[in-house]
């Protein structure tokens, strides 16, 4: 059987927000499954801030994205057909399928995903690459601690929501940050976030120090820049900043680092940056304790699909508009 795979390739590498040139859209007719291999059809792919720094010719934890190669994406789909005798055909799976209608593999990334077909979305979220980076980002390097003020940047996002939550479970006060009044409602009326700032309604260092009076103990940023140095000029004694991403700084031509380091010797405070994929091996841990929370109602998530292989930019662009509420998602299958 042929299958014509709409994909979505790397033209070239931009300097700032990325124009819709910046890919290529061409359709590949696939002929052959080989051995060792299987055919996805993918449902739905991840739109994650982390593309942005997979795009730059940079040395980081994981290499770029070839130019004329197609776009990587983390996605979710089911098997098509089959010469691999872990993956058959029928099967849903998980992995990095990249920005197209098919992914052709061997299975090494991949792995079989038992949620039902209506919770497919779920995967690419809150029991994903996302839920995975808050649950690890904050139990592991935050180390939060039962009574600890837990500030989050990006409180209403994929990572930030998750990470608000489980602080909550853990028995921390929690204390979100996000642009405009429909997040922040979302985050306190539906996530339970015990206080939230509007980083668009006026100065966030007061902000911050209105809502943590005593110092944040755990700083999980997502959004680098401003914020970040307005985090760590309140921070508390021993307090722990989990770095996860600098969304504000990923399309600066000249990103700009905190002028407030100095905060973390006077506080004898850390910093640390992590990677999720530093924690592989535990995904499945993490998969189970969030799933149980799911289940007894502890864990809401939300997700905000799209669309239409066509509209990859518009959606792309999303994360950084501020036109989501929590996990972006591009629905590829027609």
């Amino acid at each position: 059987m042929t299958y014509s795979n709409k994909r979505v390739l790397l033209s070239k590498r931009p300097d700032a927000l990325p124009p819709a040139d910046t890919w290529a859209h061409d359709v590949q007719q696939i002929t052959d499954c080989p051995e060792g291999h299987f055919i996805v059809e993918q449902h739905f792919i991840s739109l994650d801030p982390a593309m942005r720094g997979w795009m730059r010719n940079v040395r980081s934890y994981i290499p770029p994205v070839g130019i004329d190669e197609v776009m990587r994406a983390g996605s979710v789909g089911k098997i098509v057909a089959s010469n691999h005798p872990s993956f058959p055909v029928g099967k849903t799976v998980v992995g990095t399928g990249g920005v197209q209608q098919y992914a052709v593999t061997d299975g090494k990334g991949w792995h079989l995903n038992p949620l039902p077909d209506a919770m497919m979305p779920k995967a690419l979220g809150v029991l994903g690459m996302p839920g995975f980076t808050a649950y690890f980002g904050l139990l592991e390097i935050g180390k939060p601690q039962e009574g600890d003020t837990v500030l989050v940047s990006g409180g209403s996002g994929a990572v930030g929501s998750v990470v608000g939550q489980i602080a909550k479970l853990k028995g921390c006060r929690v204390v979100g940050i996000a642009g405009g009044a429909k997040k922040c409602a979302y985050m306190k009326e539906t996530l339970g976030f015990d206080e939230v700032i509007d980083y668009k309604a006026g100065p966030v260092f007061k902000a911050i120090r209105a809502a943590c009076p005593d110092g944040v103990n755990v700083y999980f940023d997502n959004v680098g820049g401003d914020i970040l140095d307005n985090a760590l000029a309140n921070l508390a004694p021993k307090a722990r900043v989990v770095i996860c991403g600098a969304i504000s700084q990923y399309n600066q031509t000249k990103p700009a680092g905190p002028s407030n380091y100095l905060s973390l010797l006077v506080n004898r405070a850390t910093m640390e940056g992590f990677v999720v994929f530093d924690f592989a091996k535990r995904y499945g841990e993490a998969a189970q304790q969030m799933g149980a929370w799911m289940q007894e109602g502890k864990l809401h998530s939300q997700e905000d699909v799209y669309q239409g292989i066509e509209n990859f930019h518009e959606t792309f662009l999303r994360l950084f508009s501020g036109e989501k509420l929590g996990k972006l998602i591009l629905q590829v299958k027609d």
